[in-house]
């Protein structure tokens, strides 16, 4: 009995997954205007990358040094 029902739970996850994730498509990005150098901006945008990253290299060392740390004890 217990194969049985998790089979059927098995079948019918498969089944709602597949029947929403049909309906859940995103719209297609608006066309940008202008060609790659057209601004002053690069093609990539100007997202600033200098505090996330200083942020998970910050992170990075202070793990290492618990891990180093705990290693030692």
């Amino acid at each position: 009995m217990k194969k049985v029902i998790r089979t059927l739970s098995v079948i019918i996850t498969f089944l709602f997954l597949f029947t929403f994730s049909t309906s859940l498509r995103a719209d297609e990005p608006p066309n940008p205007g202008g060609g790659p150098g057209s601004g002053d901006l690069p093609v990539g945008g100007g997202a600033p990358l200098d505090g996330g990253v200083a942020m998970l290299i910050v992170l990075g060392a202070a793990y290492a040094g618990k891990k180093i740390y705990r290693m030692r004890k």
